[in-house]
């Protein structure tokens, strides 16, 4: 299908974006990758005024550690932190999922900050960005305002990004020692979505779990981070049992749309499925890093 008639604006500066953002504020589109835009462009599900191609930007690409975090500029394409090794030693969890985002083609396009940005509750970056409690950097004319994953995500494709605000940065914070990861997925073949997926990290120190991490994809509107059952595992020593009252706590409280792949009681099981094998496998990650 054709695009519809847009304008169209290739800043070469963040300083120009944010102009063009400030300008035209809801009439405008931020284009990343265009792995998601485009074809709600072609499928007349988004009809935006104007186009703001930011794929110029090169200052917003790139991956650096400062402090506890590792900081990935927006525009960073998904292979490139899938193959990076510093993803894969400082973010494991991050280096789980990207493999599982669309096909290669896909994420040889996609950017870290595009897939945030558009915020589909089934992808993987927002299940493993509110697990890691992430932090987003956006910036306007006005200056740059953090915000914490929790407050990011608000409803389905919907996130606290103002009209003039442009991402430019996603924040993780590092892995600490003994921490294992795994992320988990059921889709109805390989690059679709998500039916249901679990982003998952559990750090042990002597034998005991000091933190846990549960989120969820494909279950509601937003990502849905597992908070009772996390409360459950911390402090504990692993075991199938507790993993099993673990996965029974996460499906006692969600409540899965239906659609034509899966009821609502379909994906109740599928999450309690995950979240018990992913900790199973986090545990055995994590034994593995000590």
């Amino acid at each position: 299908m054709k695009l519809p008639p847009v304008e169209y604006e290739a800043p070469t500066t963040v300083a120009e974006a944010l102009g063009l953002l400030t300008e035209h504020q809801d009439e405008a589109s931020v284009l990343a990758g265009g792995q998601s835009l485009i074809p709600l462009l072609a499928l007349r599900l988004a009809r935006p005024a104007m186009l703001v191609d930011i794929n110029g930007l090169r200052e917003l690409s790139g991956m650096s550690l400062t402090g506890g975090w590792l900081a990935v500029g927006a525009m960073t394409r998904e292979y490139i932190a899938e193959e990076s090794p510093v993803v894969a030693e400082s973010v494991p969890l991050l280096a789980a999922a990207l493999p599982l985002i669309g096909h290669e083609a896909i994420r040889s396009r996609g950017t870290i900050g595009g897939s945030l940005a558009h915020g589909d509750p089934a992808a993987e970056l927002p299940a493993v960005a509110l697990a890691l409690d992430a932090e987003f950097v956006v910036r306007s004319q006005s200056g740059e305002r953090i915000i914490p994953a929790a407050e990011w995500f608000e409803g389905y494709l919907t996130t606290s990004r103002r009209p003039d605000e442009l991402l430019v940065e996603v924040r993780f914070p590092r892995a600490g020692p003994g921490t294992g990861v795994a992320f988990l997925e059921v889709a109805r073949r390989h690059g679709d979505f998500a039916i249901v997926g679990l982003a998952a990290s559990l750090t042990l120190a002597d034998g005991l779990i000091g933190d846990a991490r549960l989120a969820l994809a494909g279950v509601s509107d937003i990502p849905v981070r597992a908070v009772d059952a996390e409360h459950l595992l911390f402090g504990q020593r692993p075991s199938d049992d507790l993993f099993e009252e673990a996965a029974r706590r996460v499906a006692a409280v969600i409540d899965p749309p239906a659609d034509l792949h899966g009821s609502s009681e379909y994906r109740r099981k599928l999450a309690a499925t995950l979240v018990r094998r992913g900790l199973q496998a986090a545990a055995a990650d994590a034994g593995e890093r000590r």
